[in-house]
């Protein structure tokens, strides 16, 4: 089987559209050539990859998994394009960054460095007082880029992904939980939560799950070092919910446990946040790009 980017970019296209003429005006093609193409390469995968009775067209099981390739792929292929082109424009600016995830300092230094050999001319900084309001400051022009799990519908904004992650329960080894397999939020009811010093409402472990459950911990300690968190867990003075990526030494390590929240676990999504004019500039294309690859490293260990 031979898939062509044209064909990635049609299936999204379709299902995006939700028609194959609004998906060939997209795709500035006739319907009928869109219509060819689409046999020619169900033709070549042996499937159907529509519903073809559904209103409006649907993708079939093997067309989303097509999609899901086609997700994955075309945007790495378009800010590779759009890197290309700056590193030939020489384009300087400002990339100012805010962070609505205060674990995300160990991921993002690494980012910022090959960022910065990079696009010398560009002016980079971290401006993490401004993390308790950073879509206003970027709104404001305060700051260029703000990294966040929390996506809003403003048409001001571009909202990019980066890389998914999963928050993951830790506590000492021996502790009481150690014998589940999962954790619930019933669980957290006797237990001292450590979290980062942000309001509770923008935890991952309130917002997913506590608060959906209307359960409360026993005590709350908020601390404001990743190390000292998991410090504070070895020696058995409270638990933590953390991302999947910093516990990879903890799920190495005879101090600790890890376990899943909830038996099927839980996924949430980082995006990076831009003013929905500037979206397209080349060098904050290329820190998107650097940012999901540093991120696919860090998630590996």
């Amino acid at each position: 089987m031979h898939i062509e980017f044209r064909h990635l970019r049609t299936i999204k296209a379709i299902h995006d559209a939700g028609g194959l003429q609004k998906a060939a005006d997209i795709l500035h093609i006739t319907q009928s050539a869109l219509s060819h193409q689409i046999k020619g390469l169900e033709d070549q995968a042996g499937v159907e990859l529509f519903v073809r009775r559904s209103k409006p067209l649907k993708l079939s099981a093997a067309g989303h998994r097509m999609l899901r390739l086609a997700e994955r792929i075309l945007p790495e292929i378009d800010a590779l394009e759009a890197e290309f082109e700056a590193l030939e424009e020489g384009i300087a600016g400002r990339m100012h960054v805010a962070l609505e995830c205060h674990a995300c300092y160990d991921w993002l230094f690494p980012v910022l460095e090959q960022f910065r050999r990079a696009w010398p001319e560009v002016d980079v900084d971290i401006r993490p007082g401004l993390s308790f309001g950073a879509m206003e400051a970027l709104h404001k022009e305060e700051v260029d880029v703000v990294i966040s799990s929390d996506p809003e519908d403003d048409p001001d904004f571009s909202f990019r992904p980066l890389f998914d992650y999963s928050p993951v329960f830790v506590a000492a080894a021996g502790h009481r939980l150690a014998e589940k397999p999962f954790v619930e939020a019933e669980d957290f009811e006797d237990e001292t939560l450590l979290t980062y010093p942000v309001d509770k409402t923008r935890l991952d472990v309130y917002k997913m799950l506590l608060q959906p459950e209307g359960v409360e911990p026993a005590h709350i300690r908020k601390v404001e070092l990743t190390p000292m968190i998991l410090m504070l867990v070895a020696s058995g003075r409270g638990v933590s919910v953390l991302p999947d990526w910093v516990l990879n030494d903890a799920r190495r390590s005879p101090d600790f446990i890890t376990r899943p929240l909830t038996e099927k676990g839980m996924t949430r999504r980082m995006f990076a946040a831009t003013r929905a004019e500037e979206a397209d500039k080349p060098y904050l294309a290329h820190f998107v790009r650097l940012a999901r690859t540093e991120a696919v490293k860090l998630q590996r260990g």
